[in-house]
């Protein structure tokens, strides 16, 4: 059976800085996808997913250069720093993997997820 556990969350002031972590178990793939997923409310944007094939990597416009995306050398853990958090970086950050049938921008942009975990909750406020 597959997990994800997400942790790292917590509450910042504008311009600070959070490192997610996301530990996957039980996966039978050698190789697949995996992205952080933003929820608000009843809404969901993929932030950043990285290919599990070549590390080719995909980030949303107003993250790029604040969000860094890797992979743990077990690939068995997936990792988000976010730095220079703004109010509307807040949310639930949820880790998810997907099979190789869609890249990373495809999986991020689509919202394509196979397994999910609960997430971890990231507060931005002054």
């Amino acid at each position: 059976q597959v997990h994800l556990v997400e942790s790292g969350g917590g509450s910042v002031q504008p311009g600070g800085s959070l490192r997610l972590a996301c530990r996957i178990s039980g996966y039978t793939l050698d190789h697949y996808n995996i992205g952080w997923f933003r929820q608000v409310l009843t809404e969901y944007e993929g932030v950043s997913c990285i290919s599990g094939v070549d590390g080719a990597t995909y980030y949303l416009d107003p993250v790029k250069g604040r969000f860094t995306i890797s992979r743990g050398d077990a690939k068995d853990m997936v990792f988000l720093q976010m730095n220079s958090l703004r109010l509307d970086d807040a949310g639930t950050y949820h880790c998810a993997t997907r099979a190789l049938d869609y890249n990373v921008k495809e999986m991020c942009v689509g919202v394509r997820i196979g397994y999910w975990g609960k997430g971890t909750l990231v507060n931005v406020s002054s």
